[in-house]
């Protein structure tokens, strides 16, 4: 008997270090649902899969909206019969000092880094306990949740421990369902929105990009910073039976950057 593929369902899938879980997922064999505020690039995502022998589907999501994070659970069950892993990576953030934020960025931020992880957690939380099969939840939080000191801003610190308190009790809550959940605390990870606030940064300070990329880098003790496939490589070995009794955990991905 031929073993039923698994379903996996990415936030924020169409750029970055969400594009890259995506790729890494469908080119390890599973089923993929791309869901972004940005439909045409979920679809992008896709377009450039190299595993034709799972499927995949792409989604317009905006995860602030708990109506649209329902109906994103019922496409994937409808098109996929189950849901098997949820990864939670839609974000937003903005450089700015802590003097210089305001009620607007507080509710964006929150709106879709804790809130909309929130529900897209317990969503799919529900849809596993009715599939009684277990499942996996995987939630992106930051280093600068734990006291990272270069982090974009205050309120994007504090979104992202929201996200890390969530995890813990969660995964408390949630175990006798079998459902795991875990999160990723990355560093500096050089993608698109990265890369704007790296430009941010460097005009502010006076140097180039390059400069400030290089003192980025001399800060990591292992001397690289993230690509986005480093972080993929993780949700994908917490998404297999290797990972089966790691769960409340939140796991740094930053070369050595911060102690815990």
């Amino acid at each position: 008997m031929k073993k039923k593929i698994k379903t996996v369902c990415i936030t924020g899938a169409g750029n970055g270090i969400g594009k890259a879980i995506a790729t890494l997922m469908n080119k390890s064999g599973y089923n993929v649902a791309c869901c972004d505020i940005d439909l045409k690039s979920a679809k992008d995502t896709i377009d450039n899969f190299s595993n034709s022998d799972a499927e995949a589907m792409a989604i317009g999501i905006d995860v602030t909206k708990n109506t649209e994070i329902q109906n994103m659970i019922n496409k994937v069950v409808n098109n996929f019969d189950q849901l098997d892993v949820m990864v939670n990576n839609a974000g937003v953030t903005r450089p700015a000092h802590i003097l210089e934020l305001t009620e607007r960025d507080w509710n964006w931020i929150y709106d879709v880094n804790a809130k909309g992880t929130f529900f897209c957690l317990q969503m799919a939380a529900k849809q596993m306990i009715k599939q009684q099969k277990g499942g996996i939840i995987i939630n992106m939080s930051s280093i600068g949740a734990k006291g990272f000191s270069d982090v974009s801003n205050a309120i994007y610190a504090s979104s992202k421990g929201a996200v890390l308190s969530l995890t813990k009790t969660a995964a408390q809550q949630l175990g006798k369902y079998d459902i795991n959940v875990n999160s990723i605390c990355p560093s500096f990870t050089y993608t698109a929105i990265v890369e704007d606030l790296v430009k941010n940064r460097a005009k502010e300070q006076g140097k180039s990009v390059e400069e400030l990329l290089e003192s980025y880098v001399t800060d990591v003790p292992i001397g690289r910073i993230n690509e986005p496939e480093d972080i993929a490589e993780m949700v994908l070995f917490l998404s297999t039976e290797r990972a089966r009794n790691i769960t409340g955990q939140s796991f740094n991905i930053d070369g050595g950057l911060i102690p815990s």
